[in-house]
């Protein structure tokens, strides 16, 4: 039922966004484990796409903490070192995304509540999965490249 339940929002919220073309703020967290492997994870709303795990930004909220809220809310992983690498202005469903990426070290056991996620697993760059979003799999390397001390 949860599945469901934000399969039809996901969708609402993309009929309202092209209609009224909003400005949202959001982050996208790309955590290594101890590998070097980097997660991706399933939406039940999209469950055929990988993507990083991430959300939006609260009114006011530091994007280093909403980095780190949305991954233990998604995942249970722990988001250690994180550092903001970049910040682009993306296009999602009308409205104009600004996206803050946060780069970091993951902590902790991987678990997917099942609901708004459904699968999540740990990539090396060079096995990353076919269903990415175009242009993710060239900007993932400078990204995490970019955050190396």
């Amino acid at each position: 039922m949860h599945r469901l339940l934000y399969r039809v929002a996901d969708w609402a919220r993309r009929q309202v966004w092209k209609v009224r073309r909003p400005s949202v703020e959001g982050v996208r967290v790309l955590v290594c484990d101890d590998q070097g492997r980097v997660l991706l994870v399933r939406h039940s709303y999209r469950s055929r796409v990988w993507l990083p795990p991430g959300g939006g930004l609260g009114s006011g909220e530091d994007p280093l903490d909403a980095a780190r809220r949305e991954l233990a809310e998604e995942t249970g992983i722990v988001l250690a070192q994180a550092r903001l690498v970049a910040v682009s202005t993306e296009d999602l469903h009308g409205a104009s995304n600004r996206v803050h990426i946060v780069v970091g070290a993951a902590r902790g056991i991987l678990r997917v509540d099942g609901r708004e996620i459904v699968e999540g697993a740990f990539f090396a760059l060079d096995g990353l999965p076919e269903a990415l979003p175009a242009g993710l799999a060239a900007a993932l390397p400078a990204w995490l490249e970019s955050a190396a001390p």
